[in-house]
């Protein structure tokens, strides 16, 4: 059984290594919480991402570790790193976890055979190059595979890709990485090959078109609302047209979660590093910006004769337990700061977060 390693396997990481080991690989998962990876192995560990504990307590060839020996032991060649890269006060990313990683496999010393380091990681264009040059003498080949996936679907969006980005050294390393692909998903993706920096590029762009298109659509429905007219009917028209589509072109609240705001701002740096003033982006983030104030005059001139304001979700995408830029807890805060009463509906998870942060703004 051909092995695979997954290096940080948090909620990201766990879901790609699931999807692996179903997909025929031994698949060994390095995590650095001693507690976390003892729940994983005794199958104790419980996700609010669907069918992770469906995968979780299925698995036969999963083994979770926070010994990076296990994989020189075991001679796993091909590491898949999912690890975060938080951003900085810039908008660009860190890449300290990952050089941390790295730095733990250069301590191994250079390897006899070729290993295959794929980052997952979102990271500012041109890291991977730097990277490369780190880990060459060590016989390292460093490919670059961003997802695309969505909080609340990470295992089917995984399976189900519409393109795999595969950023590579040259077309035997890409090869490689396409035939574990082709093993794992259910559908047939398009595979695109490109220069990592291409990849990475392209990884930060695509969000940003996608948070423009929400931008819009928003920008769209506010107007529509002031001059007497239908948002989704009109937004609905447009979307019909093929050249645009109705995917991400919805009226209501604006973008947020732990990947759009962060990867329109870090294009932005990066355009900036060039001397290119990223004006869509900038422009995106600011009608992001302007639409929440408007849905907050909006409700609270709406609710302003009622005795409370109820929310069914707070978090940024309604199904996920994700709180991180979420523009439905900014407007119900802003309410709530007001005086006017909030209750909110949700999961006791998520209600545990909000107590923690809030205390009683809100009502539960």
């Amino acid at each position: 059984m051909e092995k695979i390693a997954v290096i940080g396997i948090g909620r990201l990481g766990l879901c790609l290594a699931l999807n692996l080991e179903r997909s025929g690989y031994s698949v060994f998962g390095i995590d650095t919480n001693e507690d976390y990876v003892t729940a994983i192995n005794n199958k104790s560990f419980s996700s609010p991402e669907p069918l992770v504990n469906d995968y979780l307590q299925a698995s036969k060839n999963f083994v979770a570790t926070t010994n990076y020996n296990l994989l020189f032991s075991e001679n796993v060649k091909v590491l898949f790193l999912v690890l975060p890269t938080p951003s900085l006060p810039s908008g660009e990313f860190s890449h300290h976890y990952i050089d941390e990683a790295a730095a733990r496999l250069m301590e191994h010393g250079p390897q006899t055979e070729k290993h295959y380091l794929i980052i997952n990681s979102t990271t500012m264009p041109g890291y991977c190059d730097s990277l490369q040059k780190k880990l060459a003498p060590f016989n390292y080949t460093v490919l670059y595979n961003p997802e695309f996936i969505a909080q609340g679907s990470i295992i089917r969006d995984q399976l189900n890709p519409d393109q795999v980005l595969i950023g590579e050294e040259d077309a035997q390393a890409g090869i490689l990485l396409e035939g574990i692909y082709k093993k794992m998903c259910h559908n047939q993706p398009a595979f695109c090959h490109m220069s990592r920096v291409s990849a990475e590029i392209t990884k930060l762009a695509t969000n940003c078109f996608l948070t423009t298109k929400i931008a819009f659509a928003n920008a769209i429905g506010d107007i529509a609302l002031k001059a007497g007219g239908e948002p989704e009917k009109i937004l609905g028209a447009i979307g019909v047209d093929s050249r645009i589509g109705n995917k991400y072109f919805k009226y209501g609240f604006g973008f947020g979660g732990p990947c759009f705001p962060r990867d329109n701002k870090a294009f932005t740096q990066f355009a900036n590093n060039f001397n290119y003033n990223m004006l869509i982006s900038e422009a995106t983030d600011e009608a992001n910006k302007k639409h929440a104030g408007f849905l907050f005059d909006k409700w609270k001139s709406e609710n302003e004769n009622k005795q409370s304001i109820t929310f069914d979700s707070v978090t940024y995408k309604k199904g996920t337990d994700i709180l991180e830029e979420s523009q439905q807890l900014k407007l119900a805060v802003a309410l709530a700061q007001t005086g006017k009463k909030v209750i909110v509906r949700e999961k006791a998870g998520v209600v545990k977060k909000l107590k923690d942060e809030y205390g009683d703004l809100f009502t539960y």
